[in-house]
């Protein structure tokens, strides 16, 4: 069975700007986080379309990026066959407390593809 998208995730360096930019540009409702300091949620406004968020990135741990999140069964599972198609981890398994898991990965050509689960919920 296909997976689907279920979120897509935007990674800056400065959280205002991006805020600003991205609300400005594309008249996006972003709104920050109650339980996650570091991240806001994107409200495209739009019926049926995909909502998303924008994280303040640490300098040094990661680049800036766009990615999806593809909901799958077993992230490890998916890192695995992933790295066995000349993939490589990012981020293992990490809990989402009350929403799920999530882990990230990096695809042959250096893409940020991320992985989320409702298990662990």
């Amino acid at each position: 069975m296909p997976n689907p998208i279920e979120h897509f995730e935007i990674a800056v360096r400065d959280a205002a700007r991006g805020r600003e930019f991205y609300s400005q540009l594309f008249d996006w409702q972003i709104t920050l986080h109650p339980s996650f300091p570091n991240y806001a949620e994107i409200n495209p406004g739009v019926e049926g379309s995909l909502r998303g968020g924008l994280w303040t990135i640490e300098e040094g741990k990661f680049p800036p990026y766009i990615t999806i999140y593809v909901t799958v069964d077993d992230l490890q599972k998916y890192l695995d066959k992933a790295q066995a198609l000349g993939g490589k981890t990012l981020m293992p398994p990490m809990p989402i407390p009350g929403v799920g898991s999530a882990a990230m990965f990096a695809d042959p050509e250096g893409n940020v593809i991320g992985l989320f689960s409702r298990q662990g919920k």
